[in-house]
């Protein structure tokens, strides 16, 4: 019998079914919830096997669907498509962030884990993903990108609730120093709790052990390990209050 509980669930946004995956460790009792947006394949064994290598006893993961129940791209090319479809309508991509959002209170109640212990993290598309919840008002305490896109079509509009940690490869080539500059003023004029950490020689998708493009995409175990130790750090801090 597997040690992790891993229980898909499906919800509805305007009309359409999604299904994510609620994760946790078999007879522990969680104290924290976090929201997972996975990278632009969206629901996949990868983004599974990532939310798996970030529980513990403390921790209950929800895997939110960002494309719908019906799309689980193959191909990079599929990835792309979907992605592009999803951000192309910012706001039906926000609600259905909150979609997911609910369901991970609904579960996290379920498991007597109280309302002000939530926050939220997610990879490449999932760190934007991550960003728009944030920009978006939604009471979390805390909102982690890894390697995510910072631009948006909808800077946020009133005060962003919870810390924002945005985990950037310094040399990311698809985060360009305009997109630097407006996230900083952005996340200033939202009065945001944030911190941007730039990791040297760094490219895209530095936690993903599959990322195999030289100087685009690359897997980098020393800089993903200093990123994850710095989400670890920013939770506790956030939920010792």
């Amino acid at each position: 019998m597997s040690d992790i509980v891993n229980q898909a669930i499906d919800y509805e946004v305007d009309g359409r079914t999604f299904q994510g995956h609620l994760l946790y460790l078999r007879g522990a009792s969680p104290s924290r919830a976090l929201l997972m947006a996975p990278n632009f394949f969206g629901i996949s064994d990868a983004a599974i096997a990532q939310a798996e290598r970030q529980l513990d006893n403390t921790r209950a993961i929800f895997v939110l669907d960002p494309f719908g129940k019906d799309v689980r791209p193959q191909t990079p090319d599929q990835a792309m498509e979907a992605m592009g479809a999803a951000r192309a309508d910012n706001a039906a991509l926000r609600a259905r962030l909150r979609g997911a959002l609910a369901v991970l209170e609904r579960e996290a109640g379920e498991l007597g884990i109280a309302r002000d212990r939530l926050a939220m993290l997610g990879f490449c598309f999932g760190g934007a993903c991550a960003l728009e919840l944030a920009r978006d008002g939604a009471d979390l305490r805390a909102f982690v990108s890894f390697h995510g896109l910072l631009d948006t079509p909808a800077p946020a509009a009133g005060p962003v609730k919870g810390s924002v940690l945005v985990l950037n490869g310094a040399d990311d080539p698809m985060v360009s120093e305009d997109s630097l500059k407006a996230f900083k003023k952005e996340m200033d004029g939202a009065g945001a709790d944030w911190q941007l950490t730039h990791f040297g020689g760094a490219v895209h998708s530095f936690t993903d052990p599959g990322a195999n493009m030289p100087g685009r995409s690359v897997y980098d175990p020393k800089v993903s390990r200093r990123a994850f130790a710095a989400m670890d750090d920013l939770f506790d801090e956030v939920f010792s209050a």
